[in-house]
């Protein structure tokens, strides 16, 4: 067995723990939603929770949605209720606004074909709950509660694949992926997520419909996989996306990674190490990206001498320009892209007690001032992942220890922390553009190497010598 292969054999979902009771065929329904759904039964329609809701019940998880289904048709739940909003009205579905929630209220419906691979081409309504529930996904969301009592209708064996601790499709799996493409992911998502296996069946089903996977749109795929980044061990998941061919369709930089051996430091290759170093840190979607994603340009880094020492020269930098791809792939916000791309170009520092106090203030001018503590906690989750074993703080966190001793006595680590601006260089006869910020930066840089010369007159006195310097672009007409 590979040392990658006995890692991941070890790997646990974070509800791994999670107990379920199989006699319980009842859930606890807030008083709120008893009296939403008295308003349908004296109208005379029927009304059920159905979905997430009534499967996190069963497992003793927080509720954060509630979905109602009901055989009243829109038009029906508009003249109930007076604040509805038509989130979905040609499927179908109206949200409520009821007592300070949001309930998602669908029309019981049979769908048609699925020829975009998300949405039904139509939706015929109906009054049968069980046709309704056989559209579904799986059969841990194909559940329904009566408000009113309680009980749980399960026509499809949900409460025993939850015992069973087992994600199935509702039928057959092909039908079901066929329906929407990105159901294979969300069935990774939720075993992920709760600590469940997949059924054979169901997840045989996947490689033959990464076809209809394709046509999902990057924001949906991308909505997944941060759910699955916020799980306690991402690891699990992205092996089985890659078990079942959805991580080179998702992340081929990643796949690439595979089998790509790194030397005597690391226990694993690339993609073991990418993958164990995401687990390592902590559950900020930004870390966990920038840890997944820190070495994935080193299979087009890798050189290897005669000897077989092997060595990534630049995959810091590379590594960076490829998730920045990536991400925006994938449709992350500007934000997100900019504060990964930033730790990754720089994970590869190499901090130690030798180091200066102006070698220490000009690398936290170099990455910025609130970017050091999340790299520190990246290169501890980079350290971890070479091993597979937690990294000692010790090696890095006497660089935050003496970065705090610093900035508690003030000193600069930027422009804007200098006793001087722009207006008395202006007043100094120095004209705005690009010669103020080369003489700013350079006053910067005194200062980094001086935290004393920080004070007003000294910086003015340094830079009227540097006008010299600069002298013919003084007049304002660079």
């Amino acid at each position: 067995m590979r040392k990658s292969e006995a890692w991941s054999s070890r790997v646990l979902g974070k509800y791994g723990s999670l107990s379920y009771t199989s006699a319980m065929s009842s859930i606890r329904v807030p008083t709120e939603l008893k009296e939403f759904a008295a308003v349908f039964k004296a109208a005379g329609f029927m009304c059920y929770i159905v979905g997430g809701a009534v499967r996190d019940s069963l497992l003793g998880l927080p509720v954060a949605d509630w979905d109602i289904a009901t055989d009243a048709l829109p038009t029906d739940v508009m003249r109930l209720f007076k604040n509805v909003i038509p989130t979905g009205l040609q499927h179908g579905t109206l949200t409520v606004r009821w007592r300070g929630k949001s309930l998602e209220t669908t029309t019981f419906r049979l769908d048609g074909g699925y020829s975009d691979g998300r949405r039904p081409d139509s939706v015929e309504f109906t009054s049968d709950l069980k046709a309704d529930l056989s559209r579904r996904d799986f059969t841990i969301n194909g559940m329904a509660v009566d408000p009113a009592d309680g009980l749980v209708v399960d026509p499809f064996g949900g409460r025993a694949d939850l015992k069973a601790r087992i994600i199935r499709a509702i039928g057959d799996p092909m039908v079901r992926f066929d329906e929407d493409g990105l159901r294979p992911l969300r069935a990774i998502r939720f075993a992920l997520r709760l600590g469940f296996a997949i059924d054979a069946a169901t997840f045989d089903a996947i490689p033959s419909r990464i076809a209809k996977f394709r046509l999902v749109s990057p924001e949906r795929v991308r909505d997944e996989i941060s759910r699955m980044l916020a799980c306690a061990k991402p690891s699990e998941g992205f092996l089985m996306l890659e078990k079942s061919g959805l991580l080179a369709e998702i992340f081929p930089e990643l796949q690439a990674c595979r089998g790509v051996l790194q030397g005597l430091l690391h226990s694993f290759d690339v993609l073991d190490h990418c993958i164990a170093s995401c687990d390592a840190a902590p559950p900020e979607l930004e870390l966990r990206l920038a840890a997944l994603l820190h070495d994935v340009a080193k299979p087009a880094c890798r050189t290897e001498e005669p000897g077989g020492l092997i060595h990534f020269y630049g995959h810091d930098s590379a590594s960076a320009a490829m998730a920045g791809g990536i991400l925006r792939r994938l449709k992350y916000p500007n934000a997100v892209v900019d504060i990964v791309t930033h730790l990754v170009r720089h994970h590869m520092f190499d901090y130690g007690p030798q180091w200066t106090d102006s070698a220490l203030r000009r690398f936290a001018a170099r990455v910025g001032l609130d970017y050091m503590r999340p790299l520190v906690r990246l290169r501890l989750a980079d350290s971890a992942g070479m091993r597979g074993a937690p990294a000692d703080p010790r090696t890095v966190m006497p660089l935050l220890e003496r970065l705090d001793a610093l900035v508690a006595a003030d000193n600069a680590f930027c422009v804007k922390d200098l006793a001087v601006n722009g207006n008395d260089l202006l007043k100094a006869g120095i004209a705005k553009g690009p010669v103020m910020g080369k003489i700013l930066a350079e006053l910067l840089e005194a200062v980094l190497d001086d935290p004393a010369l920080n004070e007003r007159g000294r910086l003015l006195d340094i830079a009227s010598k540097v006008k010299e310097k600069y002298g013919p672009f003084l007049s304002g007409d660079e």
